[in-house]
């Protein structure tokens, strides 16, 4: 279908969707940066805490795919609409917890399947309600919104903390609940796309996941390397504490440290479109994954907090170039009709199995040997990881350039 109205000005939407980035990622530390600690005051045990992580996780996985084929196969219903009423459903789940601090572990189990299945895998969608704009020219600075969000991060971090203080920890569910409020009113008033829709009648019908994979080796390699370098990457931001602390670090460094890790990730915006012009996007998954790796030979050669600190501006070539990059490659190695479940494929690929195995490959290390033995292993599954991402961008066929 040809486009039926006029386009939204591109200030507009490129401004939009950074203050969505920000109220993402902002509800986003509101309600995960602080879930262990909430568990334990709600008195669940540290292997119960840890249970209800994987259960998010898991929820990410399985949802993530399911809500990117719905919108596949459904394209006259508009994204914001399927990620609205996500994020609705997750609001009534986010009330419920907040008002019975005393439930047990089995509706706590439901509350973060919800939060986990619908909030968070949201993400992708919101990703390809500006790729369809980006796709018909609309010069959206996706990786600006994205740097935007980081920094976004770090700052509700920093307020959370003098909030638990002054407050208590039940009162992060309540900011939470304000944001995700917040959130939904701005994905809800993002201007409607009305251009072609995201399956043309005459075009190719859209693949299952499996399908999807199994006709494109690159990229089902390309995910398998960004599965293993992000299991390396995540447990230097999820087990930061347990860096800071085994260099002598405190809670206080813990702090600055996060507000660093997020807010250098902001830089990669001013010159990611640069970078994506000159070396592509699947070389610059590769050179993401090679700084998330070096950045964990870097922490692990640091003999003080102050070294831990003075590492952090790694995360601008890391992590940070790892999101816009892996948007952006799927958007050009995916088939059009299958990109938002291409989408979701790499979010589950990466925080999802990635971020669960890096939990996983942290919990066992760190109780085996402490944070270094963490961080060697996290340096070998790094290197493997960013191998087989090399080894995708060379495998032959037509280079995956920016268009």
């Amino acid at each position: 279908m040809e486009t039926t109205g006029h386009m939204p000005s591109a200030r507009r939407l490129d401004l939009h969707y950074m203050a969505m980035q920000a109220g993402f990622w902002a509800m986003f530390a509101a309600i995960v940066a602080y879930q262990t600690a909430l568990l334990l005051e709600r008195g669940f045990t540290n292997s119960e805490a840890g249970l209800m992580t994987a259960v998010r996780c898991l929820a990410g996985i399985v949802f993530q795919p399911l809500l990117g084929s719905f919108a596949d196969r459904h394209p006259h219903i508009p994204l914001k609409g399927i990620v609205t009423l996500s994020m609705v459903l997750s609001l009534a789940a986010g009330v419920w917890y907040w008002l019975c601090p005393a439930m047990g572990l089995w509706e706590t189990t439901l509350v973060w399947v919800v939060i986990g299945g619908l909030e968070v895998s949201s993400y992708p969608l919101m990703d390809a309600m500006a790729v369809q704009f980006i796709n018909d020219g609309v010069p959206i600075r996706y990786s600006l919104g994205r740097g935007v969000g980081s920094f976004a991060y770090a700052v509700v971090c920093v307020l959370l903390g003098l909030q638990v203080t002054a407050l208590g920890m039940e009162s992060t569910l309540v900011t939470h609940l304000a944001l995700v409020g917040i959130e939904i009113l701005l994905v809800a008033t993002y201007p409607p796309y009305r251009g072609t829709i995201r399956q043309g009648e005459r075009g190719p019908k859209p693949q299952s996941a499996l399908s999807l994979l199994k006709h494109n080796p690159r990229f089902t390699l390309m995910l398998a390397g960004v599965f293993l370098g992000l299991t390396a990457i995540m447990p230097l931001s999820n087990f930061l504490v347990n860096i800071v602390t085994s260099r002598g670090g405190t809670q206080a460094h813990l702090g600055v440290a996060l507000f660093l890790m997020g807010g250098f990730e902001l830089p990669t915006a001013f010159f990611f479109q640069k970078l994506l012009r000159r070396l592509g996007s699947g070389w610059l998954l590769v050179l993401s994954m090679g700084f998330g790796t070096l950045k964990a030979v870097l922490l692990l050669l640091t003999w003080n907090w102050a070294g831990v600190l003075a590492v952090q501006p790694i995360q601008m070539l890391g992590y940070g170039l790892f999101t816009p990059a892996s948007v952006y490659y799927v958007n050009e190695s995916v088939p059009a009709a299958d990109r938002v479940k291409g989408q979701t494929v790499m979010m589950v690929a990466s925080n999802g199995l990635g971020g669960m195995m890096g939990g996983v490959l942290a919990g066992y290390t760190l109780d085996l040997g402490g944070a270094n033995l963490m961080l060697g292993a996290c340096i070998l599954c790094g290197c493997a990881g960013a191998l087989l991402c090399l080894a995708s961008v060379l495998g032959g066929g037509k280079k995956v350039r920016p268009t």
